[in-house]
């Protein structure tokens, strides 16, 4: 009896491959190129898009699995006019990205990246005081752009740094501000306000360019904007800009866009910007985890059952 035929953005980590063996026959990701009546789910490790032509040239998809929170590249849309299940992994990694979100914030306000380099160097042969002062972080105001799973997470642990929080979403999150001390505030508040600016929204419409030159002009000159969300949510061209021009004090962004950015790209020339290469979730436990939840969505959807998460 033949396994079923799934189509994945390969390659696929050990981990994933593990859980899959023998249960599942992978195919790569050019194989959808063309009409397959075989293909009987799509599973998608990092973020291609996955659209209606994609799916008309797979009309045997029973589910799509997708490994991780965000689906900004699957259209739910067309999934759901043709009746196929989207599964992600939500919960598991909130915890890991928050770390992340502010290991990045204490990189730029400490300008640690910049010190790492320096100590590096053949420069540094006697320690100045006065070098490479960075910005204090404890006891300094926080904007948290979306105050979701993540954003949640980031609050308790800036409440750790004595950090006064300040969040902004489509709707105020009165549970949130009991339970964690944290205070709603317009947009343009969160941005006039904030010494360090954190963007943990999803990608949407609403969001895409959001941080944009207007929104940059907004912000103070020694504030710094921390992008945990999507690429797309801030406006490339505009932060580079505004970071050369030193309109801002600085950036951490865990993701582009695009992403990767080109290798010639100005803002990777930059001093005062600190990237990591979406390394929100990166950790041994999380990514196991995912790789689990994800790989059983996609074999309940082969099945016919319900996902054990289900976003459409």
């Amino acid at each position: 009896m033949s396994l079923p035929k799934v189509i994945a953005d390969t390659p696929l980590d050990a981990v994933i491959e593990g859980l899959l063996a023998g249960k599942v026959e992978v195919l790569p990701w050019d194989s959808a190129k063309q009409r397959r009546d075989d293909v009987a789910a799509v599973y998608t490790y990092g973020h291609p898009l996955v659209d209606g032509a994609m799916l008309d040239r797979l009309p045997q998809v029973k589910v799509i699995s997708n490994y991780g929170v965000g689906v900004d590249h699957i259209q739910l849309a067309e999934a759901a006019k043709r009746g196929i299940p989207v599964g992600n992994t939500p919960g598991i990694l909130d915890g890991a990205t928050a770390d992340m979100g502010f290991t990045l914030l204490l990189a730029a306000g400490r300008r640690l990246c910049e010190g790492d380099r320096y100590a590096r160097s053949p420069d540094f042969t006697r320690y100045d005081p006065g070098y490479i002062l960075g910005r204090e972080i404890h006891s300094a105001t926080l904007g948290i752009i979306g105050l979701g799973r993540i954003g949640r997470q980031v609050a308790k642990r800036a409440n750790g740094f004595d950090m006064t929080v300040i969040y902004h979403n489509r709707r105020r999150d009165e549970e949130a501000e009991r339970l964690l001390g944290v205070r709603y505030a317009s947009f343009d508040e969160i941005l006039a306000a904030s010494d360090y600016v954190m963007l943990c929204c999803p990608l949407t419409d609403q969001t895409r360019g959001l941080i944009n030159a207007a929104a940059l002009a907004k912000m103070k000159r020694t504030a710094i904007l921390i992008n945990l969300a999507r690429g797309p949510v801030v406006d490339t061209t505009a932060l580079t800009d505004a970071l050369a021009q030193k309109r801002i004090y600085g950036a951490a962004l865990d993701v582009t866009d695009p992403e990767p950015l080109p290798r010639d790209h100005p803002l990777l020339a930059l001093e005062n910007v600190t990237i990591a290469p979406h390394l929100g979730s990166a950790t041994v436990q999380t990514r196991t985890k995912m790789a689990e939840i994800s790989v059983e969505n996609l074999l309940l959807g082969l099945a016919g059952k319900p996902l054990k998460y289900r976003v459409a």
